[in-house]
C-alpha cells in the first residue's frame, strides 16, 4: 500500500509541470505611482475628465462621447468612450465603467487595441489622485491585463514580458510627463 501511495505521488510531481504550463496566460498587474507637489484637486481638475487625455504623451488626439457619466458599469455600450488617436496614426478605443469624482478615481477598459501598438488583451485601468501631505498629491495609475498572444507559446513581441513592459512604459512615461508638465504650470 505503501509504495502505492508513493508511486501515485511520484506521477503527480512529474506531471506538475505539463499541468502547469496547459493553463495558458496568467493576468499580470502593474501599479505606477507619482508624487507630484501640488494639492491633489489641482492634479485631478487636470486629468479627472476621461473626455481628454491630452496629458499623455504620444497622444495626438481624444474622441470620445458620454463624458464622466456611468450608466451601467456591466454594459459597455451604455458607458462613455473615447478614442485615442497616437502621434503615429494608431487608435486606442476605451470605455469608462466606473468614475468617482469624489474619490478622484476612475476606471476604464480597452476594447479596440492593435497588439502590435499595444501587446495586451483584456486590459483595465484605475487612474486615482490621493491627497498627500503638506500640499503634494500622488497620481497612481493601476492596471491589469493578459499578454497579446492569448495561446501557449507567444511569439517574444507578444509574451508576458512585453506586455508588461509596454504598460509599465506607458503608465512611467505619462505619469513623469504629467508631473513635469504640472509642476512647470504651478
Amino acid at each position: 500500500m505503501k509504495f502505492a501511495r508513493f508511486v501515485f505521488a511520484a506521477c503527480l510531481v512529474a506531471l506538475m509541470p505539463f499541468v502547469a504550463q496547459a493553463h495558458g496566460p496568467v493576468r499580470k498587474k502593474i501599479t505606477e505611482s507619482v508624487q507630484i507637489n501640488l494639492p491633489a484637486e489641482k492634479v485631478w481638475a487636470a486629468i479627472g475628465n476621461f473626455q481628454d487625455m491630452g496629458w499623455l504623451p504620444g497622444v495626438a488626439k481624444t474622441e470620445g462621447k458620454g463624458g464622466n457619466e456611468v450608466v451601467d458599469p456591466d454594459d459597455d455600450t451604455r458607458n462613455p468612450t473615447r478614442r485615442l488617436t497616437l502621434a503615429n496614426g494608431a487608435t486606442i478605443d476605451e470605455v469608462l465603467y466606473k468614475y468617482q469624482a469624489d474619490k478622484m478615481s476612475y476606471s476604464y477598459r480597452i476594447t479596440a487595441v492593435d497588439v502590435k501598438v499595444l501587446p495586451v488583451t483584456n486590459y483595465a485601468s484605475t487612474i486615482t489622485v490621493l491627497p498627500g501631505e503638506n500640499g503634494t498629491s500622488t497620481v497612481e495609475w493601476r492596471g491589469a491585463f493578459y499578454r497579446g498572444y492569448p495561446n501557449n507559446d507567444p511569439p517574444p513581441e507578444l509574451n508576458d514580458e512585453a506586455a508588461v513592459t509596454a504598460v509599465t512604459t506607458l503608465y512611467r512615461t505619462g505619469l513623469d510627463a504629467l508631473k513635469a508638465t504640472l509642476e512647470k504650470g504651478s
